[in-house]
């Protein structure tokens, strides 16, 4: 008698994702150019849409089979990231990065690590050391994706990577700063979120600063998510006729209410109100090359 292999909710459920994941990628296949990248979402290992986005990029910047290849920093414990479904639904090769060292010997204690070919490091990453742990794992040159996520000096570590020349950008950013201000958190190599203030609210840079930031590297804002917290970026050469928008054209408020009081409690805060538990801390103009306080914003 032939062994019957039983799957586990899990398993029924990841193969269930990964079916429908590819209906619609074969779906998007048929729809060209979009004029709005939200209307690609999907989600199967991503936080939110950014799974399907990203398919959609791929396919129309014609990314090599030979820069099939990603960075990821500041991914968490990489049960939900922006790249892990590139990893085991596509087969790239990876790099992810995140400070909390027992969330990067959990990954590669998983089985994900001998499937596929991930490297997992723990770092605290700054401007300082950025590029030299990314050459020091082995990646170099042209890759197919970076995704920035730290909650902190984005920005700068962003702005001074040269060991890779990625073909998508994708780079978190803080709405709460508006679509208008071109503004980003002061650099600080030492910068923790909650550290900088209790709130969990003051953190990373706003999309006009990352879009003039994405302009001078070579990369045009192709949009963001629906959840209005990521951005995507292509480099000039792979726009193949994609639009080119600015960041009031991109801009998505998120509606995240994760607040927090001094003592660690969620406050749940929304909209203006946000702005005023941080309006008193200092961001750094990008365009005008000055700090400022975040209550003198437009």
């Amino acid at each position: 008698m032939l062994a019957r292999r039983i799957l586990t909710l899990p398993d029924e459920l990841a193969i269930t994702k990964a079916l429908v994941a590819d209906l619609l990628i074969a779906q998007q296949a048929k729809q060209g150019v979009l004029s709005d990248i939200q209307n690609a979402e999907f989600k199967v290992s991503s936080q939110f849409g950014e799974d399907g986005i990203i398919q959609y990029l791929i396919r129309h910047a014609d990314v090599p089979r030979e820069c099939r290849t990603f960075v990821e920093f500041g991914v968490g414990s990489y049960e939900e990231a922006n790249t892990r479904f590139l990893l085991t639904h596509d087969n790239w090769r990876g790099l992810i990065m995140d400070g909390n060292s027992e969330h990067m010997a959990a990954v590669r204690e998983s089985a994900i690590y001998w499937r596929h070919e991930l490297t997992a490091l723990s770092a605290f990453i700054d401007i300082t050391n950025i590029n030299d742990l990314i050459r020091g794992a082995g990646f170099a040159g042209e890759i197919g994706l970076l995704s920035v996520d730290i909650d902190g000096i984005d920005y700068w570590v962003w702005e001074c990577i040269d060991v890779i020349n990625p073909i998508i950008v994708v780079a978190e950013y803080n709405s709460i700063f508006g679509p208008r201000s071109s503004v980003t958190v002061p650099l600080d190599a030492n910068f923790q979120r909650t550290r900088a203030h209790y709130s969990n609210l003051y953190w990373g840079a706003s999309l006009k600063a990352l879009e003039m930031l994405g302009r001078r590297k070579g990369y045009a804002l192709v949009g963001s998510n629906s959840a209005g917290n990521n951005a995507f970026f292509l480099r000039r050469d792979r726009l193949n006729g994609q639009m080119e928008l600015t960041a009031e054209q991109a801009y998505v408020e998120c509606r995240f209410r994760e607040s927090r009081n001094a003592q660690g409690e969620l406050t749940f805060v929304s909209g203006p109100a946000r702005v005023r538990e941080i309006e008193h801390l200092p961001v750094y103009d990008v365009e005008d090359q000055k700090v400022i306080q975040i209550r003198e914003l437009a």
